[in-house]
């Protein structure tokens, strides 16, 4: 069996023995089989050379493992570029690297960005890190600390006469060519006023059924100025970012990295002298992009993220175009969870819900159709932070949330249908399915969706289907009830009353369905027969008041703990009483006792779907 080594270095065949001969003579050809320990090499010789200059990397994993598979016998090098450069935004220098030729950039730690001395011809660094698209647009580097060096790594796949420096010359003249075309872009696009660009975005369709940019950039200002107020923020400054949030698709930087887009338009927010936190909500309403990245913190871009959410979530279930399976095109799992990490990561609750009332008052007096209404249920609320980190227990609710989102919908293509018709363009008119529809429908979804992220998070899924059970969209309550329920039944008392507690369950699923009948009534106390009956009513009666005074104030670890108190009276009560007595009256008396028991027990969670 004979294969060949390296194809400039080793290229005559030879032959092999073993798959470990096979390994040793391939490395003997410069060719190192392993992919892990081509990154590893990469990885050691990039952060050596850059450490030599006074230098770091800039990381990035996806670059190394696109190296580590595009050499066979990498050699680390480190190449330079002109200062000038440096006054183009960092993001723009590494992307443009990174996508056309494949070098990591190099951090200056606590120094300017000029002042950098020319590299060595010959000499590199290793993995670079770039605002990834699936991890989103990385925060702006400061200008005074940890900013870009006028320096690059580059991998190349031999050992040249030379030390390399003829291939460091060549991707440093490719490389000036890329950077001046980025530096030409940044230069023209900041001529152009962002709110310039926004009346242009009539030009680029969002989604054929549900409009242009411009269609839904109108949606999403109005939505996030209604949640604005909720979360701490100025609504005159959510609207205004909301508004310039997808300005920066229309710019050349843009146009020619996409994973740029809400970073560059940053910049250009900032270069036209907008509100700081205006600028930078336009960056970081498109997050979190990824399970490792942030949530944005600061209110206004809270308030323009989850509009942005809400509004792409209720569309697509309006057009009826929802994830099925493995697929999902638009992203919206990760909008919902998008949606949950907002609330979880920076949440706490408050009792008010003001946009619950001003949802259902636009809808009377706009008279909305029967099929886009819903029923006048209480709205349970997404909880979170606001005040730029002050603990101001905030709370957006999620279902009226919802609904404002589908009536911003409905507004415009109801208005545009109304004239189609009356021009006799029937065939043209656009269906949305009714909120009834979609709102339910997506309160499922995150439901799902907050089930999957509790599990990734080592929640026990029995306990979250527990919780779930009861219903709501309170999400950080949720989350709040699944904890404190997982910490109770690690306690010999909450082991012990899980299992009192699925006994009755179980004996009154058995009863009721045998007998066609529900035991929904208090039982009669002129009945108990024994005094391990009336201790366990007794107990009943006292845990059911200090479980909901405690669920009021949502303080679930002392809900949990007066649930601990039934343990002893419920195990009494099995113990020494049968309940299927044969005196019918008797009998009905105890299984509504036993009913007490489920009642008092849902207050905090369904115990029948708890495992053991």
């Amino acid at each position: 069996k004979e294969t060949r080594g390296h194809r400039f270095m080793a290229p005559k065949p030879f032959a092999v023995k073993s798959f470990a001969d096979y390994v040793k003579r391939l490395w003997e050809a410069f060719v190192i089989l392993d992919g892990e320990e081509r990154a590893r090499i990469i990885s050691e010789g990039a952060h050596a050379l850059a450490a030599k200059e006074g230098l770091t990397l800039v990381e990035d994993a996806a670059l190394l493992a696109e190296n580590a598979g595009l050499t066979e016998w990498p050699v680390v090098l480190m190449g330079s570029f002109d200062e000038a450069f440096l006054d183009v935004p960092p993001e723009v220098l590494t992307t443009s690297m990174k996508a056309h030729q494949k070098c990591f950039s190099l951090r200056r730690a606590h120094a300017s960005r000029r002042g950098a001395t020319p590299a060595p011809q010959h000499e590199g660094t290793r993995r670079a890190r770039d605002p990834h698209p699936e991890e989103g647009a990385q925060a702006p580097v400061s200008k005074d600390e940890a900013a870009l060096a006028n320096r690059f790594i580059l991998v190349a796949n031999l050992e040249a006469a030379d030390g390399g420096k003829t291939i460091v010359a060549g991707n440093e003249r490719v490389i000036r060519a890329r950077l001046a075309d980025a530096k030409f872009f940044f230069d023209q696009d900041r001529k152009v006023m962002l709110p310039d660009r926004v009346p242009k975005l009539k030009e680029i369709v969002f989604h054929e059924k549900l409009g242009s940019q411009y269609e839904r950039v109108q949606r999403v200002w109005k939505l996030a100025r209604e949640i604005a107020p909720l979360v701490g923020a100025d609504p005159d400054l959510a609207e205004r970012a909301a508004i310039l949030a997808k300005a920066d698709l229309l710019s050349l930087t843009v146009g020619e990295f996409p994973e740029l887009q809400g970073v560059m338009g940053r910049y250009y927010a900032l270069d036209q002298e907008e509100n700081a936190s205006v600028a930078d909500a336009i960056a970081a309403h498109y997050k979190p992009l990824g399970p490792s990245d942030e949530v944005p913190r600061e209110p206004v871009a809270i308030a323009v993220a989850l509009a942005d959410k809400l509004d792409m979530l209720v569309g697509f279930w309006a057009i009826d175009e929802k994830p099925t399976g493995s697929k999902d095109p638009y992203a919206l799992r990760r909008a919902a969870l998008g949606v949950i990490r907002i609330a979880l990561e920076d949440g706490a609750a408050s009792p008010t819900s003001p946009l619950e009332g001003e949802v259902g008052a636009k809808r009377r007096e706009e008279g909305k159709p029967k099929t886009q209404s819903l029923p006048p249920t209480p709205l349970p609320a997404l909880p979170l932070k606001g005040g730029g980190g002050a603990s101001s227990g905030l709370r957006v609710p999620l279902k009226a949330a919802l609904v404002s989102a589908y009536d911003t919908l409905w507004e415009p293509i109801a208005r545009r249908n109304d004239g189609r018709i009356q021009q006799g363009k029937h065939g043209e008119v656009e269906l949305l399915k009714p909120a009834d529809t979609c709102v339910p429908n997506l309160l499922s979804f995150f439901a799902d969706r907050l089930k999957v992220h509790l599990r990734e998070q080592g929640a026990r899924h029995d306990l979250v289907d527990a919780v779930f059970a009861l219903g709501g969209d309170d999400l950080l309550m949720i989350v709040r009830r699944v904890e404190a329920l997982g910490r109770f039944l690690d306690t010999e008392d909450g082991e012990h009353l899980l299992i009192g507690a699925k006994r009755a369950i179980n004996i009154l699923h058995i009863e009721e369905k045998k007998d066609s009948s529900t035991y929904d009534q208090p039982p009669d106390p002129k009945l108990f027969k024994r005094l391990e009956e009336k201790a366990l009513a007794k107990a009943v009666d006292e845990v059911e008041k200090a479980a909901a005074a405690a669920i009021a104030k949502e303080d679930f670890a002392a809900a949990m703990a007066a649930m601990a108190k039934l343990r002893a009276p419920v195990d009494e009560f099995f113990d020494h009483v049968t309940v299927n007595a044969s005196e019918a009256a008797l009998r009905a008396n105890r299984l509504r006792l036993l009913n007490r028991i489920r009642a008092t027990t849902l207050t905090v969670a369904d115990f029948s779907k708890i495992e053991g």
